[in-house]
């Protein structure tokens, strides 16, 4: 295992979490594709696409991040597996598309929800920095703010170069 900055990647985990989160209210994973592997991305789309066709929206009012806390972090043939642990607290209901009602959940207290997120990184990934310009096209691209180039609509494979979440247990 290479060197680890144990609060930048607590800081990672908890931008990508957010991230997740408000995409799952936005109605689209655009933001955050590029920071989840395909598993991740077809379970929370096919929540989305739900929502969709029964005209609802999922809302994680003040969404914010308690605590996160590195449960393990170790080797698995080819790949550094890190366990961490969210602590998070939101409001947590689903609306009406049309009328904006509340019609499941509880859009008037926060709740605390434990959140296990695994994140794998290969061990011979390029270096980051590296990561400035589109595949795609060449267009330069900030991938800390959304890994789809703006111009070719190319998305990263930020799974050559870093963290990618593999797995999300909420309870």
């Amino acid at each position: 295992m290479d060197e680890f900055n144990e609060a930048m990647f607590k800081t990672k985990v908890d931008n990508i979490f957010v991230k997740l989160f408000t995409s799952i209210m936005k109605g689209n994973l655009d933001d955050v594709k590029h920071f989840i592997n395909s598993n991740v991305e077809s379970k929370y789309q096919a929540y989305i696409d739900t929502l969709t066709k029964n005209n609802e929206r999922q809302m994680y009012d003040e969404l914010n991040v308690k605590n996160t806390r590195i449960l393990n972090r170790r080797e698995v043939e080819d790949k550094e597996v890190v366990e961490v642990e969210i602590i998070s607290r939101y409001m947590d209901y689903v609306i009406d598309m049309d009328t904006g009602e509340t019609i499941k959940g509880d859009d008037t207290r926060r709740i605390e929800k434990r959140n296990i997120l695994v994140f794998e990184k290969n061990n011979n990934t390029k270096d980051i920095k590296l990561v400035r310009k589109c595949p795609g096209c060449g267009a330069s691209i900030s991938v800390n703010t959304n890994g789809k180039c703006e111009y070719c609509g190319t998305v990263y494979n930020l799974e050559d170069y870093d963290y990618i979440l593999t797995d999300i247990q909420t309870f």
